[in-house]
């Protein structure tokens, strides 16, 4: 099962974080996308995006249509959702118009403190 864990990581961690899986990447570890803060994260993975991602783990390339249609909803608001998934780099674009989220599953790691 390949995996792709979302992080919040201050510029410090995330420097750290590079370094250690550069040295030490194992293909077992799966990718990582770190954002700066879980306001960030949040804003970026609504409810509706959790679905098309969920609708899409381990499908292949699906066109818009047809993840749409696995959703529940028009193809223009999952355009738009496809279009931010892929700018934050969990989707990935064909030139033929599909889509694809090339993991199986998604894990998410952050820390909340006391302030």
């Amino acid at each position: 099962m390949s995996t792709v864990t979302l992080e919040v990581a201050g510029l410090a961690e995330g420097l750290a974080a590079f370094r250690d899986a550069w040295n030490n990447h194992r293909p077992e570890d799966g990718a990582r996308i770190s954002f700066a803060s879980p306001g960030l994260l949040w804003q970026l993975f609504t409810a509706p995006r959790w679905d098309v991602l969920r609708a899409m783990a381990g499908q292949g390339p699906l066109p818009l249509d047809s993840i749409a249609r696995r959703v529940g909803r028009d193809t223009e608001s999952v355009r738009t959702d496809v279009e931010a998934l892929a700018d934050a780099g969990l989707l990935r674009r064909g030139p033929d118009g599909t889509a694809e989220f090339p993991y199986d599953a998604v894990h998410v790691d952050f820390m909340l403190r006391a302030a």
